[in-house]
């Protein structure tokens, strides 16, 4: 039978996030997933975070996606900077209260790329760090000083080439200049929010984070960009 997500309150560090938790017994890691920009409409609802989080979940990992301040039902106001990644660290905590000792993935797209991407980079500080890091569309131009990506982890970086949101050739530069190994996935004809693509989001994800053979996907990789 399939479970499904309960909604629900985490301690937030300006007060409570609103959450949605699937949880699964025998799960084999935690999948934590941030959504895009909350000045610009984003929630935890977004059809990009939902099809992240369901492939998650189909591979076996309890799941937390949840509202940043400010968003939804969560208190505070919006910071869209290193409150977000509080948020995000927060929400993290709460789920590995209830599943200890688990692998940690992170899942981000567009802003919420930025503030995964700056999740893992405090998590390697203090030698947890993440074993994968999936930035979906992420706003590179964020991850700046204080905010630092992790070196460690496999790092996927999922592009659709006709990003009207986010210039892809940024995107594809800031991955040329890591100095760590990565996979990037360019999504073919494809705009910032993946319309008539989630099916190819969801491939890229299965093979390129999850180690899936699938096919048909309208994607193309260099795996180490």
């Amino acid at each position: 039978m399939l479970v499904r997500e309960e909604r629900i309150m985490v301690p937030g560090p300006t007060g409570n996030l609103e959450a949605m938790y699937l949880d699964d017994t025998g799960a084999c890691g935690i999948a934590l997933l941030c959504h895009p920009n909350p000045q610009q409409g984003g929630t935890m609802l977004n059809k990009v975070v939902s099809t992240l989080q369901r492939t998650a979940r189909d591979q076996g990992l309890a799941t937390l996606r949840f509202n940043y301040r400010g968003t939804g039902k969560s208190d505070g106001t919006h910071d869209m900077g290193g409150g977000e990644v509080d948020d995000a660290e927060a929400a993290l905590a709460w789920l590995q209260e209830r599943h200890p000792g688990l692998p940690v993935y992170l899942f981000g797209f567009s802003f919420g790329g930025f503030v995964a991407a700056s999740l893992s980079g405090r998590l390697e500080l203090r030698g947890e760090p993440a074993v994968r890091i999936c930035l979906a569309a992420p706003a590179v131009t964020r991850i700046v000083a204080p905010h630092w990506l992790s070196g460690q982890g496999r790092l996927t970086v999922i592009q659709p080439e006709q990003d009207e949101v986010i210039d892809p050739q940024l995107v594809y530069d800031w991955a040329q200049a890591q100095q760590r190994p990565l996979q990037l996935v360019r999504i073919a004809d494809s705009g910032h929010f993946f319309h008539g693509k989630l099916i190819e989001l969801k491939d890229a994800v299965l093979q390129h984070v999850f180690d899936m053979n699938t096919a048909g996907a309208d994607a193309s990789a260099d795996p180490d960009a």
